[in-house]
């Protein structure tokens, strides 16, 4: 409600099921806004004209799903300069503000883009196993059972393949999308290999690229570009690509259920990496992320460059202890500061502006800079 106060529009966007539309009916009190869900043919019609459906319109006024008509970026933008409009909008998307940006640069200076990642850390009090676990989504996250849990994951996995993911350039059979999420999967973590993947599905690098691509516009995966200056250095090129959600990670390692499976996994670094990393990342909402390796094999997990400029390194060990990628990290990166995150209770410094915390106490921070003053 701050945000519409002090914005004519508001782009709220995230996922599909994140829950973007229960936070707007939550926000918006029952009865006192009005709905347009995109994906309802009977909204569809009534905007068939939207210039005449909305300008009568005032209070709160909620368009689901805007990615299905970005044509009405502009009719918004026009709403929103009348003089003595009362109207205020608030605009759900399911892709990332880079994917809306084009459409919505119209609205330069009139709105204000929130992202909506699901249920995180904070939110779960000392449950963070079951959240590594089952993912942030919702209605995984809180399903009566483990079970119960995992279905609704691979039913959703189902939807995105066999329709959702459509709107973002994947033209291939459903069966044959599944198989993608899955190849993303096992490849978690990992510098991105488009050759691989698409000699796997029989398509060519252009195609794979474009799709990882559609799978990051979708909020599914993040891909993290590696940073690079010119340094004279050999650096590598090539991106990182995470599941943002591990709960959807573990559905297609084949159906990862329980801590002890996970604890068992080949892929649990990988899993706990990603996700203590989207947890730094939600703390830091305006430091641009990205990974840092060089081709002698030092390499830093997170940077987050920003001020102050902030590097975040993951180690699901008992005692991490300053590595000489640490070292090179901090002297090459010109860090101000370096937290190396682990499951363990201990805080302690390792070196000057080198400080190992516990994952709870990147939980307990409200922004990045809060590790800094504990």
């Amino acid at each position: 409600m701050t945000a519409l106060a002090r914005s004519p529009i508001v782009l709220l966007v995230g996922a599909r099921q994140v829950g973007k539309t229960t936070l707007a009916r939550t926000i918006t009190r029952r009865g006192s806004a009005e709905y347009f869900d995109l994906e309802d043919p009977v909204d569809l019609a009534r905007l068939e004209q939207p210039m005449l459906a909305l300008d009568g319109l005032r209070g709160t006024i909620v368009i689901d799903e805007v990615q299905r008509r970005p044509d009405l970026f502009p009719i918004l933008r026009v709403l929103a300069d009348r003089e003595d409009s009362s109207a205020r909008f608030l605009v759900l998307g399911s892709a990332s503000p880079e994917a809306l940006r084009q459409a919505s640069e119209s609205l330069a200076g009139r709105v204000e883009v929130i992202e909506l990642s699901g249920i995180g850390a904070e939110d779960v009090a000392d449950n963070t196993d079951e959240l590594w676990l089952r993912g942030g989504y919702p209605r995984s996250f809180l399903a009566a059972s483990a079970g119960d849990s995992l279905r609704w994951r691979e039913s959703y996995i189902r939807t995105l393949a066999g329709r959702d993911l459509q709107d973002f350039g994947m033209g291939l059979p459903p069966a044959t999308i599944e198989r993608f999420l899955g190849l993303v999967a096992h490849t978690h973590g990992n510098l991105w290999n488009s050759a691989a993947i698409a000699r796997a599905l029989g398509i060519n690098e252009t195609t794979a690229r474009k799709y990882v691509d559609g799978l990051a516009d979708a909020m599914l995966v993040r891909v993290l570009q590696p940073w690079h200056v010119n340094s004279g250095k050999r650096l590598v090129r090539s991106p990182k690509v995470y599941y943002r959600d591990t709960g959807l990670l573990h559905a297609l390692w084949g159906g990862v259920n329980t801590q002890e499976a996970l604890l068992r996994h080949i892929g649990v670094g990988a899993s706990w990496e990603s996700f203590v990393l989207e947890e730094a990342i939600r703390r830091a909402p305006t430091a641009r992320p990205y990974f840092w390796r060089t081709s002698n094999g030092a390499e830093l997990d997170l940077l987050l460059d920003g001020t102050p400029r902030i590097g975040i390194e993951v180690k699901r060990a008992d005692a991490p202890r300053l590595t000489a990628s640490m070292r090179a990290a901090l002297d090459e990166l010109k860090l101000d500061e370096l937290f190396v995150v682990y499951p363990g209770t201990r805080r302690y410094r390792l070196a000057e502006r080198a400080t190992v915390v516990p994952f709870s106490d990147l939980v307990a921070a409200q922004t990045i800079d809060d590790l800094s003053s504990e």
